[in-house]
């Protein structure tokens, strides 16, 4: 399997990392890693005073915190949870 893998250098927060990707993820990765290189400059720009692994610390976490928002609001589960509702109040008003 990791004859497979392409070996790339990205740019992060002005440091150089090698990282091993699938060829075929190659695009999509190099346009994440651009993403949250612009997020860190944007909150370079906006809070004064940090130091590169607190940019990257934000970040981490905003795209953590997004993943979980976005994990709730997934169609399948809200579904779940109003069937669960439905459920309750049924059991409730017996």
């Amino acid at each position: 399997m990791s004859d497979n893998l392409l070996s790339i250098n990205v740019w992060l927060a002005n440091r150089s990392y090698r990282i091993k990707i699938k060829p075929e993820e190659e695009e999509a990765v190099r346009k994440a890693i651009k993403q949250a290189d612009d997020q860190i400059s944007q909150l370079r720009s906006s809070y004064a005073g940090k130091d590169d692994q607190d940019f990257v610390a934000m970040c981490l976490l905003s795209y953590a915190a997004d993943g979980a928002i976005d994990a709730l609001n997934h169609p399948a589960l809200k579904e779940e949870f109003s069937k669960l509702s439905n459920k309750i109040d049924e059991a409730l008003n017996k």
